[in-house]
């Protein structure tokens, strides 16, 4: 993935395909983790506690579970759970497994190799479950902790049932209204305003972009969001409803973009529904499908935008049913990048230590080679070389650890699994035209930016 760079100024939008704002006439965006932000630990730690409670209420889980303990730091964004085996997973680009944890302990390379050597993890697999939104950190955390449990003597079900009674126990905390209704009582808490965000869209919206909100909240969730988020800082417009010239709820996706649901329009002021026919004007909805939307539109798919933050529930799916451009908000890309700046002065002295390695082995293999050249064979000489390895390679592993210190404490590297891209980021990669950490980091270009990609170094180039 590549960043774009405008002299000697990095900004903050990293782009993967060429896209020419100038080209775009219509902008979507997801509503919760793009459009609004969320204050993400204290959001996932209340989802973790919410969640426990139908684990044992509902669920009949035991009530050791209620003991549990938040910790933020436990799952990143991007693992996958395999629900045979009761494992969290951080896997490569290629499908492999980097590195494996089985409740809260690391899985030793041995027990990996012998798992998933031979093996490709490909996600369509049902025994498999990726975690590749902000909001599926708390599920990550409690799957976790439980097999940890159920390996101590709690009694729990077997490994791929757990995995789906946390799903249903989360999905339960959003059909309630229990989650949600917490969030409203205390929206300073969990969710964060964003003054320059507002002003950003109404420029957006004064340069003739028709700004568009596709989300899978309930009406009256995304209200009281947008009214808390968006309504205080507008200049030009008297509320978000004048912002966004379409707003559709309840869209339910991926489904929005694969089948012909019906809308039905909805009121804004009494919140009640009809049945709509003919074409999508100006107005609030829910449900529908995006094939009428951008019919009504009257636009291509390469002149819309959509920006979100999941990359199967939002972007891979419209990329390849429709065309649209894609965006793609990364929540955690902040703190990587300020971590991969704090690494920078330990990776360097891994970089020197390596071309010192190299030359070494280079010297190596010249005397080994020795022997099958008919030339005189240095067997002190050899040692030396070795001792000489043994100790770069002690250095390395020191340095190693210091690098390892500036990320995640328990799976490192978000965007990489090992020396390779993670499977997270090949999937930014293939289906994000761009990808930032917030959508004020796109908006803050103008709404004519041509974003270039830099030309990509293949290996056979680096000469």
């Amino acid at each position: 993935m590549i960043h774009l760079t405008k002299g000697v100024i990095q900004m903050s939008v990293y782009v993967n395909r060429i896209l020419n704002m100038k080209k775009i006439k219509a902008i979507g965006f997801d509503m919760d983790y793009t459009l609004v932000r969320y204050n993400t630990e204290n959001f996932e730690r209340l989802t973790y506690s919410l969640v426990k409670e139908n684990l044992v209420k509902v669920l009949g889980y035991p009530k050791e579970i209620l003991d549990l303990e938040f910790d933020f730091q436990l799952v990143q964004q991007g693992l996958v759970i395999d629900k045979l085996r009761g494992n969290l997973l951080h896997v490569s680009r290629f499908g492999k497994v980097k590195k494996a944890q089985h409740g809260l302990g690391p899985i030793s390379f041995e027990e990996q190799n012998e798992a998933y050597a031979n093996r490709v993890i490909d996600l369509s697999d049902e025994s498999f479950q990726s975690l590749d939104t902000a909001f599926s950190v708390s599920n990550g955390i409690l799957y976790a902790q439980i097999v940890d449990l159920k390996e101590k003597g709690v009694e729990v079900p077997r490994y791929d049932l757990l995995a789906d009674h946390i799903k249903e126990a989360i999905d339960i905390c959003h059909s309630d209204g229990s989650l949600k209704s917490q969030v409203k009582a205390n929206m300073s808490e969990y969710i964060i305003q964003d003054e320059k965000l507002v002003a950003q869209l109404e420029m957006y919206k004064k340069c003739g972009k028709k700004l568009i909100i596709i989300t899978n909240s309930e009406y009256y969730y995304c209200k009281d969001l947008l009214e808390y988020t968006i309504d205080p800082f507008l200049k030009e417009h008297k509320s978000w409803r004048d912002l966004f010239e379409i707003t559709i709820t309840l869209s339910s996706k991926p489904r929005f973009f694969h089948f012909k649901n019906h809308y039905l329009r909805i009121d804004p002021e009494t919140a009640l529904m009809t049945n709509h026919e003919g074409p999508i004007t100006p107005g609030v909805y829910q449900g529908g499908n995006a094939g009428k939307l951008q019919e009504d539109l009257g636009l291509k798919g390469s002149e819309i935008l959509y920006l979100g933050d999941h990359i199967y529930g939002d972007v891979l799916s419209l990329k390849k049913t429709f065309g649209w451009r894609t965006a793609l908000v990364v929540e955690p890309l902040e703190d990587e990048i300020e971590a991969i700046k704090k690494s920078e002065p330990t990776q360097k002295k891994i970089d020197s230590l390596m071309q010192e390695k190299e030359v070494l082995e280079d010297n190596l293999d010249d005397l080994e080679m020795s022997k099958y050249r008919g030339e005189s064979y240095d067997k002190d000489e050899v040692s030396k070389i070795y001792a000489k390895i043994d100790k770069v390679n002690n250095s390395i592993s020191k340095e190693l650890e210091n690098y390892r210190k500036c990320f995640n404490p328990h799976w490192g590297e978000l965007m990489r699994a090992g020396q390779e891209e993670s499977r997270f980021a090949d999937q930014i990669e293939k289906y994000a035209c761009v990808y930032m950490g917030r959508v004020s980091d796109l908006l803050e270009n103008s709404p004519r930016t041509y974003f270039r990609p830099i030309k990509r170094v293949l290996p056979h180039e680096l000469i």
